[in-house]
């Protein structure tokens, strides 16, 4: 018996030892062999069945195309994607900031900037933030969590600036979180109670969003749980409908009625409208004035939402960045230029997008996505590595219950609090003590093309030659 023991143990060690040799020496061999074999099918098999065939394929056709094109075979339905169109819009990047340094100087550190905001000047009761900075409306159920969105809430309040409502219910426990609540005046039956319109410092009233525009839509009880459809009033099998329109047979008149009575219902404070921008933004624009606005907020074709269909986010509407501009001389052209506040929002992700777009003329700033990766920062990486971080911010989210409310709001805040101070840093360097000293005159761009549409220097130029055109 002994034996067999020893014979097996000498068998096995004589196996591993032989392994270890081969793993030490042989393996070049069968590296080389698996190579050269591969290579032969690669570089002999017809493109028909050449496995190498996906790489003109893919870059013909794009991973995500196909990736996207696959769930319509899947599905046979409209797509939703999430976080909003990944094609390259013209953008904000080529644009940059005139520095102080010879005369004008820069401005001490430790001497304060100004940087709060007023949105709607000529309204009875306008609202007065402390940073231009404002988190956009991201609904309650319908997109996020009740633990996110009363992060968000908090932090908006900590850092003296205000919170939207989004589409989606209004949670009570928001209302006595937030500072300045704006509330969204959306295409639905919920959140139209008059103690809400009472409570609120400002109304937007959602004609559109750069990501969807004004279409509607319906989402089913499967797709959303909990307690929100017991703050949107929803029954247990109802579905929660976005209508496309406020009312039958919508006319200007039917809007300006409803800004007007949401004015009064109010006692005053700023009206306004949200829209996405589209390429007859002119005459929008005059539509909304004959309203009556107090504010306008434009989204441009960067924007995103929870999701939206792919042919919405990547084909319909202008980049945020011509959007702006376009807005900011029609104001100007109609007088009506810091009488209507102007915020911008749609793909604006960094301090210096942020910065640009107000001295482009814009007042204040919605700030959706980005706020959305600050708010569950670290805690995205529960959903980490099988899942998308997301998952942990949507009412949905496989993981939104092990979002911590006070780990959220104190993300979210420092990154108001971060982003705020690199503005004033920058304001600094441009030797402006307050954000109403900045202006469309401290911008130059690299490149020519943008450089004249936005109407400021090309940095190839001299200076001198600019300030002799003008």
């Amino acid at each position: 018996m002994l034996n067999i023991f020893y014979y097996l143990a000498f068998a096995m060690v004589t196996i591993l030892f032989l392994f270890f040799v081969f793993m030490l020496f042989g393996w070049r061999w069968l590296m080389k062999r698996m190579v050269k074999q591969m290579g032969k099918i690669i570089l002999t098999d017809s493109y028909q069945e050449n496995v190498m065939e996906l790489m003109p394929g893919l870059r013909h056709m794009g991973i995500q195309n196909m990736l996207e094109n696959s769930l319509r075979a899947e599905t046979g339905d409209v797509l939703h994607r999430p976080l909003g169109s990944s094609k390259k819009w013209p953008h904000l990047d080529p644009i940059t900031f005139i520095p102080a340094q010879t005369t004008p100087f820069p401005i001490d550190g430790d001497e304060n900037v100004d940087v709060q905001v007023t949105i709607g000047p000529n309204a009875k009761k306008p609202m007065k933030i402390k940073i231009p900075l404002m988190i956009s409306g991201m609904a309650y159920g319908i997109a996020l969590s009740e633990e996110v969105r009363l992060s968000l809430a908090e932090a908006a309040n900590n850092a003296g600036t205000a919170i939207n409502s989004g589409e989606g219910g209004v949670l009570p426990e928001e209302l006595n979180a937030a500072g300045k609540y704006i509330l969204q005046f959306s295409k639905t039956e919920w959140a139209k109670e008059e103690e809400l319109f009472k409570r609120a410092d400002m109304i937007e009233v959602k004609l559109g969003q750069g990501a969807l525009f004004g279409t509607g839509g319906k989402i089913s009880p499967k797709n959303l749980t909990g307690r929100a459809r017991e703050v949107m009033g929803l029954k247990e099998n109802e579905d929660a409908v976005i209508y496309d329109n406020f009312f039958e047979d919508q006319t200007l008149d039917d809007l300006k009625e409803l800004v007007d009575e949401l004015r009064s219902l109010t006692g005053g404070v700023p009206i306004g409208v949200k829209m996405g921008a589209g390429g007859k933004i002119e005459e929008d624009i005059d539509h909304l004035i004959y309203m009556g606005v107090d504010f306008i907020a434009i989204d441009g074709g960067q924007a995103a939402t929870l999701g939206a269909p792919p042919i919405l986010s990547d084909d319909v509407g202008i980049p945020t960045l011509h959007a702006i501009v376009r807005a900011v001389n029609h104001l100007e052209k109609r007088n009506m230029k810091g009488k209507i506040s102007l915020i911008a929002c749609g793909g604006l992700l960094v301090p210096g997008h942020f910065l640009k777009v107000l001295a482009l003329g814009a007042d204040a700033v919605y700030v959706g996505s980005a706020m959305l990766f600050a708010v569950s920062h670290p805690q995205s990486l529960n959903a980490m590595p099988f899942e998308p971080p997301t998952q942990v911010v949507w009412n949905q989210g496989k993981y939104k219950d092990q979002f911590k409310i006070e780990d959220g709001v104190k993300s979210a805040e420092k990154f108001l609090t971060a982003s705020t101070e690199e503005i004033k840093m920058a304001l600094r360097a441009m030797g402006k003590r307050s954000l109403k000293e900045l202006s469309k005159k401290d911008l130059v761009s690299y490149d020519e093309l943008t450089a004249k549409l936005v109407g400021i220097p090309f940095s190839f130029e001299p200076w001198e030659n600019k300030q002799m055109e003008t």
